[in-house]
């Protein structure tokens, strides 16, 4: 199939999905991981409607961000963000989805601040409590959400999780929905309810996690097809 018609796919089960939670498919932000996918596969599925497409590496975004391939969608970053490549994402994306450390927010606040922008981000929330995972642990995100009202160049529209990839499909329900609950009490206490966006699921499971209150969702494979790693 093509990248079209793999996105007129997802689509659709996006809108089942929705509709199980009094939406439809039109509430539900879809994101194109375009992670080792190159600048014709981007402009294909821009034409093809795509909402947003999201980058994992900065090396790789700066590339295809020369060669004009995000022409025409907005571009999140939604890979792991080192402290020392802030300022080539700061300013180039419309959202930085992964900001799950103090001095990553700060950072990113500096960088945002020398730029004279307000750079919109999502806290992470490292939900499995994973080790070798970064972001927030679910205790410390509402400490990082009053952290950063204090910033004037920051502006959480959201959280985003990933679950752990060994977790079976009951665990991850209980993971999205830890995550759905502790944006609602962050939107209310700190945020007036004016954050946007829960960020998770991913190819695997974005129905599930659209049934526990997602209304942005990552899709690479399910959209670009198996990566090859060997390359």
């Amino acid at each position: 199939m093509s990248i079209a018609e793999n996105i007129a796919a997802i689509r659709a089960r996006i809108d089942v999905a929705a509709r199980e939670t009094g939406r439809t498919g039109a509430d539900i932000t879809l994101v194109g991981a375009s992670k080792m996918n190159d600048t014709a596969a981007c402009r294909e599925a821009i034409a093809a409607g795509i909402d947003v497409l999201g980058e994992n590496r900065v090396q790789e975004m700066t590339l295809k961000l020369s060669e004009n391939a995000y022409e025409g969608a907005p571009l999140h970053f939604i890979g792991h963000l080192q402290r020392n490549k802030v300022r080539q994402v700061v300013g180039k994306v419309a959202l930085i989805e992964s900001v799950g450390s103090e001095a990553l927010l700060r950072e990113i606040e500096k960088e945002a601040a020398k730029q004279g922008i307000v750079q919109d981000i999502l806290l992470e929330i490292n939900i499995g409590g994973e080790e070798a995972k970064s972001g927030f642990a679910p205790e410390e995100v509402m400490a990082a959400a009053q952290l950063s009202r204090t910033l004037e160049h920051v502006r959480v529209r959201g959280v985003m999780t990933i679950p752990p990839a060994d977790a079976s499909r009951e665990e991850n329900m209980v993971y999205f929905r830890k995550v759905q609950a502790l944006y609602v009490d962050i939107n209310a206490k700190i945020y007036d309810n004016t954050m946007e966006y829960i960020s998770m699921g991913m190819s695997g499971d974005f129905e599930d996690a659209i049934r526990a209150g997602s209304n942005m969702v990552r899709v690479g494979t399910a959209i670009f097809g198996q990566r090859n790693y060997t390359k």
